[in-house]
C-alpha cells in the first residue's frame, strides 16, 4: 500500500463491504458491476480475484472490479475487469465521478503492474477522465453499442411515451393469442431456456452462414449452462426465468438480473417459427420491464448490438437508446491484432455474415 505525495492507498482484492459500499454510493453502477456477478464470475474456478481498491488522501475512493486466470502466472496473464464473455466491469466510484488526476494515477499503477496485458471495458457514461488520461493505453470505441431503456417515470410512462406503437400492438397482439407466461427466481426454469437455446444456435447459424457445430462451440464455450446456473445461484431472487408457452410448449424466455439502479435483459432464446407470430418475446419484455419498474429500477438494460441491425431494431422499438463506450487496453505484445487478424480469416473463409 501506498499513499504519500498524493499517491493512493492500494488494496487487493477489495473487501465485500467496501464494494458493497460503493456500489451503493455510485448512482451509475451497473448489474454487472455488482458482487453477484464477481461471485458467478468467480464460481467456475477459471479466475482469481485481482480487485483493486484506490483510497486518495481526499477521502475519494475508486474500486476496480479486476480478474486473471487462476492458473496463469501473473506476467503471462491478461488482467480484465472483465474477460470479454463477462461484459462490463470498469471503475466504481463514490458519487460515480472523478477528476482527472485521480483516474491518471489509477491508470499508472495498472499500466505498470507486470502483466502480459490490461483489458478494461469501461461502462457507457463513464467519466471522460478516463479517456482523456489513458495514454499509457489504447482506447477503442467498442463496435456494438449499449441498449438502454429509460424506467423514469414508471411503467405507465414507458408504455405511453417510450414504446412505439408497433410495440403495444404486437404486445396486445402476444396478449390475445392466450400465452402462458411463468417467472421463476429460483433457477428452476433453466433446463427448459437452455432447450430454447440450442434451437436459437440453429437460427444463428442460419442467419450467418456459419456451420451449426461452430456456433454451437462459440455460444456454448462462451456461456455454459454451468455460468447460468452460478449466475441463478448468486443473484438468488434477482434472476428472472420468464419463459412464454403455447399449447404447453415453451416458445421463448428471457435471464434478467437486477442490481441497483439496473435491470440488465441478459439472455435470450426462442423457437422463432413459433414465437414470431405470436410475438412472445414482446410480450416477455413488457412483463419484464414492468416487473423492473415495480422493483424501482431506473433503467432496463437491453445489452450490447451492432448499430442498425435488425436487433438494434427491435430494441428501439422497446424504446431503448443506443450509447458508446470504450475499452482501454495496454499490452506488452500485440495480443489484439493478431486475434483480431486470426477471426477475421476464419470468417471470411466461412462466408460468415454478421446477423
Amino acid at each position: 500500500m501506498s499513499s504519500g505525495n498524493g499517491r493512493p492507498a492500494v488494496t487487493s482484492p477489495v473487501p465485500r463491504a467496501v464494494w458493497e459500499s460503493l456500489l451503493d454510493a455510485d448512482p451509475g453502477a451497473v448489474v454487472t458491476q455488482s458482487l453477484a456477478w464477481h461471485d458467478a464470475l468467480l464460481a467456475g474456478g477459471r479466475y482469481q480475484d485481482v480487485s483493486l481498491l484506490y483510497e486518495f488522501p481526499s477521502g475519494q475512493q475508486v474500486l476496480l472490479p479486476m480478474v486473471r486466470p487462476r492458473h496463469t502466472p501473473a506476467w503471462a496473464a491478461t488482467m480484465a475487469s472483465w474477460p470479454r464473455d463477462w461484459g462490463i466491469g470498469g471503475p466504481i466510484s463514490r458519487g460515480g465521478d472523478i477528476g482527472p488526476a485521480e483516474a491518471a494515477a489509477v491508470l499508472a499503477d495498472l499500466a505498470g503492474r507486470r502483466t502480459l496485458a490490461t483489458e478494461i471495458q469501461l461502462r457507457h457514461g463513464a467519466s471522460d477522465a478516463w479517456l482523456s488520461q489513458a495514454s499509457q493505453f489504447r482506447v477503442e470505441e467498442c463496435r456494438l453499442q449499449s441498449y438502454v431503456l429509460s424506467l423514469a417515470g414508471g411503467f405507465e410512462r414507458v408504455w405511453q411515451d417510450r414504446f412505439r406503437g408497433t410495440a403495444r400492438t404486437a404486445m396486445r397482439k402476444a396478449e390475445r393469442a392466450g400465452l402462458e407466461v411463468e417467472v421463476d427466481r429460483s433457477g428452476r426454469l433453466l433446463p427448459q431456456f437452455w432447450k430454447l437455446h440450442e434451437k436459437s444456435i440453429q437460427r444463428w447459424a442460419s442467419m450467418q452462414h456459419e456451420p451449426a457445430w461452430l456456433t454451437r462451440w462459440r455460444t456454448t464455450r462462451a456461456t455454459p449452462f454451468g455460468m447460468l446456473e452460478s449466475v441463478a445461484e448468486c443473484f438468488g431472487a434477482s434472476c428472472s426465468v420468464w419463459l412464454a408457452r403455447s399449447n404447453g410448449e415453451p416458445v421463448a424466455g428471457l435471464i434478467v438480473l437486477s442490481a441497483g439502479a439496473y435491470a440488465k435483459y441478459w439472455k435470450g432464446a426462442m423457437d422463432k417459427e413459433q414465437a414470431g407470430p405470436l410475438r412472445a418475446n414482446e410480450l416477455l419484455h413488457r412483463l419484464a420491464i414492468e416487473d423492473a419498474c415495480q422493483r424501482e429500477c431506473r433503467f432496463y438494460d437491453m445489452g450490447w448490438t451492432r448499430p442498425a441491425s435488425p436487433l438494434a431494431a427491435f430494441k428501439e422499438k422497446l424504446g431503448a437508446t443506443a450509447h458508446v463506450a470504450y475499452t482501454l487496453r495496454a499490452e506488452r505484445v500485440p495480443l489484439q491484432a493478431a486475434r483480431t487478424a486470426a477471426t477475421k480469416l476464419a470468417k471470411r473463409a466461412i462466408g460468415f455474415q454478421d446477423a
